[in-house]
């Protein structure tokens, strides 16, 4: 065999393929780090947007107009005209207390709706309620707590009662229910039904809360009230089922003592 180093043109050749063979071992090693890089830190994932949900707003609706969904009304804060009326009433298409003609009967018509959609679902359930009360005038709660005092003192009156302009009935966004057979209708025991346990549950899904909680009576100014529910719409009651907290405390209003 002749010895190549004696050929014309062999360190050429040579030379060439030592340029190969520094190429081929550069990729080789390019190659082996993007290999281990890539099974260290995983295979390229595309950037994503944040997960965090964005803060709830709270001044999406007023807490003073009358006619808002979000209406805080109380003893300290009162309805504005006080007697304030809303335009948009009906009576749910519901088992009823009384004759639907009956004003009592009636509510602000998104409550309603919202009202007949809880019903429906709880009847699905097993379970039938009854609308206790609704809407009631500026009047007929002049009345009512008139009523009230004279049976059971005024004192009692007031942790059970709203003077006429301070009531939640008097929004139409408010309503009384209960067991369709009248079992503890208007009473704390509406807690211990199934319905009344039912409603803690699912009362949110509608846009429902617990307006008069347990243990929050030097909040909201009244009594445990489990048969009393407020319609405030879906966003905000899934809010206040969550954090747990009156309408009071979630939009930091002053705290009404139950012997105010």
């Amino acid at each position: 065999m002749q010895d190549e180093t004696n050929l014309p043109g062999a360190p050429k050749h040579r030379a060439r393929r030592i340029l190969i063979g520094l190429i081929v071992l550069g990729l080789l090693g390019v190659g082996g780090y993007v290999l281990t890089h890539q099974s260290k830190k995983g295979p390229h994932q595309p950037a994503t947007a944040s997960t965090t949900p964005p803060a709830f707003n709270k001044k999406q609706y007023s807490l003073d107009k009358s006619s808002s969904i979000w209406v805080v009304v109380n003893k300290g804060r009162a309805l504005a005209p006080i007697d304030y009326a809303p335009t948009n009433l009906m009576a749910p298409n519901v088992p009823l207390r009384l004759p639907k003609t009956d004003p009592e009967m009636q509510m602000n018509a998104d409550a309603a709706h919202a009202l007949e959609s809880l019903f429906a679902a709880a009847q699905a359930d097993g379970l039938k309620f009854k609308l206790s009360s609704g809407y009631r005038s500026y009047k007929e709660q002049i009345a009512l707590f008139s009523q009230y005092a004279a049976q059971q003192g005024q004192a009692s009156a007031n942790r059970e009662s709203a003077h006429a302009g301070h009531s939640e009935h008097q929004t139409g966004l408010a309503a009384d229910v209960a067991p369709a057979d009248g079992r503890c209708v208007v009473q704390q025991c509406f807690a211990n039904t199934a319905e009344g346990k039912w409603l803690v549950i699912n009362a949110a899904t509608f846009g429902f809360v617990i307006r008069y909680q347990a243990g929050k009576e030097n909040v909201t100014g009244y009594e445990y009230e489990p048969w009393h529910i407020r319609f405030v719409g879906q966003a905000l009651a899934s809010e206040l089922k969550k954090t747990g907290q009156t309408m009071e405390e979630f939009f930091s209003l002053p705290a009404i003592p139950l012997d105010s």
